[in-house]
Formats: C-alpha cells, structure tokens, sequence
C-alpha cells in the first residue's frame, strides 16, 4: 500500500515537473515570438523611414508644385484655381490606386448676387480588407489670401526653402500635411508592402471659406462613405512649441458677430454737420469699447456662467507641459502677455472664453485724411466659446447686452446685431485607442512622447466629424508653433514635413496593432 501510494506521487511529480518544462517552454517560444515581431516591426519602419529619407527632395518638389498654384478660395477671380488644386490632389490619389470620386457641391452667391460654382469635394478609398481597421484621413488644398505686396519676404506661390524651412503659402496650412500623408502610402506603394490599415480621404477646397457644403455630404455619406470607418485624423494645426510634437485632444468654438451702426442714407462732411449730429461711428466706437475690460475679461453678464469647473486631473496636465513663455512672444511678436505663469497663459488660451475685436467696415481706411462722417459702419467681433458653451444662449446674451448699452446713449440712431458664422467647441477622450496608437507614432518617430495639448483657435470639422458620424477623431498636428499659418511669413520645416511624412507611415502600423475590440468600442461621444 504504502509502496502503491509513493510510485504515485512520484510518477504525479514526475508529470507535473514535464508539464511546468512544457510551461516553461512555451513562455520561451511566445517571448522569442514576440521579440522577433518587435524586430521585424522595427525593421518594417527602419526600412519606411530610410525610404522616406531618401526621397525626401521628391517630397519637397510636389509640394513645391501644389504651392504654385494659388487655391485661394476667398477671392471669387481664384476659384478655377482652387478647383484645379481639387484635381491635381485626386489625380494624385488616383496614381496611389485609389478610388476618388469628385462630389459635386453646386454653387453659392457672392454679396454681389453673383453665382459662383464651389470646388468638388474628394471622397477618395484605398482598401476594402474586412481585416483591417479603416482611417479617413480629412484636409484642405486651399488657402489664405497673400499676395507679395502684403509684407513677404518672398513669393508666397513659389515655396522657398531658408535655412531649412519652406516657405510659401499652404505650405503648413495645409498642403503639407495633406501630402506628408500621401507621402506615407506612396512609400509603402514604392516598396511593395503591403498597407496594414484600410484608407479612406475626404478633401475640400472651401475649408478657408467656411467649408461650404462640407457639412451636408458628411451627413449624406454618413451610412455609406463613413458606414466601415474606424478612426478620422485631422492635422490642421500647429504644436505648442518649436521643438517637441503634440496631440490635440480639444479646440474653441466661434461665435462671430457682425454690429451695424446707421444713421442716414449717404456719408455726410464733418465741417457741414460734425457737432450737430450723433455720429455712427462714435457709437460704434463705444459699443466695442464696453465688451472687454484691460484684463481681457469679457464684460457680458452670463458668458461664463457655463464654463466647466478646473478638475484636478485637467491641472495636472497643464504642470506637465513644456511651454516656453519667451518663445511663444517671439512666435507672436509681442513683449508682454496678460498672464505671467505658464497655466495661466495656457488655460486662458484653451479652456476659457475669449473676445476679439476685428475690424470696421464702412469707414475710411486708405493713407491720408477723408473728413467724413460714415453713414453706417459695421464693428466685427468674435468670442471663442470653450466645451459647455451654448451657442445660441450666447448669441443671446451678446445681443441683449449690446441693445441694453446701446439704448443709455439715446442714440437716434439704428443697431442691428447679426451673427454671420458661428462653430462648435470639441473636446476628445485623450485614452482612446486611436490616441494610444498616436502616442506611440510620435514616441517612435521623435524620440520623445508628446505634449497633450488644445487648440485655442476653432477647427468646427472636428466637431462636426464626431456629431454626425460618432467615430473616433484625433488631431495630429504635424506643423510648429512658429509655422505662422495664415501669416506673411507661412512656412514648414523640411524637418516637420518629413518627420511627419515618416509619423503618419507609423500610425498606420499601429493602429493595425490595436485589438479587434478596441477598434470596435473607439467610437467615443465627445462634450459639446
């Protein structure tokens, strides 16, 4: 019995130990496995990335053609332009093997009462697989006014490179993202490899006018075009800094007023009626005045009233981040801010409101002097609205406080408050799987994880990608601080564009890595 019982437990420790052996072995084989996935994904991307550094001259001159064309979709003279720059774009799509289909968005009126036909919309798709998850890719190939007179250095139209920076309008805003990311799929076309993510585009050419019929095709498309995608990156924007990359997770909303001020039918001389009369323009003048105190505090009973509470967790996120306030002036041109501290400076740009006075139209603004009394001037204004904010609750608030100013002047003459444009806030999950992936893009392109950032300026097709199509969307800037977007002295690094050529080849290779599930649960509501 006792014999029985101890061959027993020696041929049970004898299994037991072959089993932990198989164990063991197992764990080996899984660890080597993995080892050599890690190695061969670094070689995947070493191999990308010296492509990518090999061709980057050819880079430079597309986007030194896609320059030269003046896509300004502002100026009327310009549209045949901008729709030319729709069609270079999908032919270059076209040449990556993808399918484009031009939308037709029909035509809008001028002020004039002149019709003018907008450019077509690209809807472009590169991969079906059902095994991949599917990124649309959203841009615009237009662009600001600029003209060499304003104030360049060179001509906007011809892209110029100065120690190491390319210079030429749409160069950063946003031709050049939008070919860093064509740039990424055709280096996988050129060796051969095979694309791990489906892709999908949508480009416009009326983002700097207002992305006219924009909206409408995103909610026409949303069961069809959008029905199979997964994630939606945006890189319209800029870092925070010069020198380390960012993600945006959030961005202002826009209210922009317009204030007309009349008092007659024609302009009238000062020397036949000033003093007798109560003038436009000093009305105007004071109703600007009372918006906004010397702190840069808006003056409008209620506006931030809804203005979500500072978390402790959102504080942190501001400490951490590297902010150069020296830098940030010389990137604006200015000596001193209204704020002194970093958090300060950054919450003010970010999770407050803000209003800005822009101009007046309807007085006289040529060099010289033209003694005249306007007849009607209009004031333009803007208050940039944070996550919580209601448009239409301050489009009420502004209007009510300017009537109640206005009525203690006993003015004769008429006000009429308009609001001509108007863009929602957004606000993401900065833990969604799509911001995870990006995260380690950014890690392994530059070398250092990235700040995570807002955007004080408004980007409404963000917003108006998460309402409408309920898919995860992500800003990935790709430009610095001191890109000057919009500016007379617009530029990308060759560093940035090709950096960022090789950071959206690695996204692609990670959002592949993403579980099934994850990609399946991204589609995250953001805060309005």
């Amino acid at each position: 019995m006792y014999l029985t019982n101890a061959c027993g437990c020696f041929l049970f420790n004898i299994a037991n130990f072959v089993l932990n052996l198989q164990i063991l072995a197992l764990s080996v084989i899984m660890l080597l496995f993995e080892a050599g996935v890690s190695s061969s994904s670094s070689g995947l991307e070493n191999q990308i990335f010296q492509y990518i550094d090999l061709h980057q001259n050819e880079f430079i001159q597309t986007l030194k053609e896609w320059v030269a064309v003046e896509s300004d979709s502002i100026q009327p003279g310009l549209r045949q332009e901008v729709i030319r720059m729709v069609e270079l774009t999908a032919d270059r799509l076209r040449a990556l093997g993808a399918t484009v289909e031009l939308v037709k968005l029909g035509s809008h009126k001028l002020s004039d009462g002149q019709s003018l036909l907008l450019p077509p919309l690209i809807l472009a798709e590169l991969g079906k697989d059902p095994q991949k998850p599917t990124v649309c890719f959203y841009g615009h190939v237009d662009v600001q006014p600029a003209k060499k007179e304003d104030g360049w250095k060179t001509d906007p139209y011809t892209l110029t490179e100065i120690d190491g920076n390319l210079y030429g309008r749409g160069a950063t805003d946003n031709k050049g993202p939008v070919l860093a990311w064509i740039n990424a799929v055709e280096s996988f076309r050129a060796l051969k490899l095979d694309i791990p993510v489906n892709l999908k585009f949508i480009i416009e050419g009326m983002e700097e006018a207002g992305s006219l019929g924009l909206e409408e095709i995103i909610k026409k498309e949303n069961q069809r075009f959008f029905s199979d995608v997964d994630f939606i990156v945006i890189s319209d924007n800029l870092w925070l800094s010069n020198r380390k990359p960012a993600l945006t997770y959030g961005t202002r909303g826009n209210i922009c007023f317009s204030v007309e001020v009349r008092c007659g039918e024609r302009d009238l001389h000062s020397g036949t009626f000033g003093g007798i009369i109560h003038e436009p323009m000093t009305d105007l003048i004071a109703l600007l005045d009372s918006l906004v105190d010397t702190s840069g505090r808006i003056l409008i009973p209620g506006v931030y009233d809804d203005v979500a509470s500072l978390l402790e967790e959102e504080k942190k996120l501001y400490e951490a981040i590297e902010f150069d306030i020296e830098e940030h002036k010389n990137n604006s041109g200015v000596k001193k801010f209204l704020y002194d501290t970093k958090e300060e400076i950054l919450m003010h740009l970010w999770r407050y409101p803000s209003l800005s006075i822009h101009g007046i139209e309807g007085a006289f603004h040529e060099p010289g002097i033209k003694t005249v009394i306007p007849a009607r001037v209009i004031g333009k204004f803007s208050i940039r609205q944070v996550p919580h904010m209601d448009i239409s609750i301050g489009e009420h608030q502004v209007i009510k406080y300017l009537e109640d100013v206005f009525s203690k002047r006993n003015s004769p003459n008429k006000l009429k408050v308009s609001v001509p444009i108007s863009a929602m806030p957004w606000l993401a999950n900065i833990n969604d799987p799509l911001y995870t992936a990006a995260r380690k893009a950014i890690k392994t392109v530059f070398g250092q994880d990235p700040e995570m950032i807002r955007d004080g300026s408004t980007i409404p097709i963000a917003q108006t990608f998460q309402n409408i199509t309920r898919k995860s969307v992500m800003m990935l800037p790709v430009g610095a601080a001191d890109d000057g977007e919009h500016s007379q002295k617009e530029k990308i690094s060759r560093h940035n564009y090709i950096q960022g050529t090789k950071l959206f080849a690695t996204l692609f290779l990670e959002i592949a890595k993403l579980p099934g599930k994850l990609q399946e649960t991204s589609n995250t509501t953001t805060t309005n």
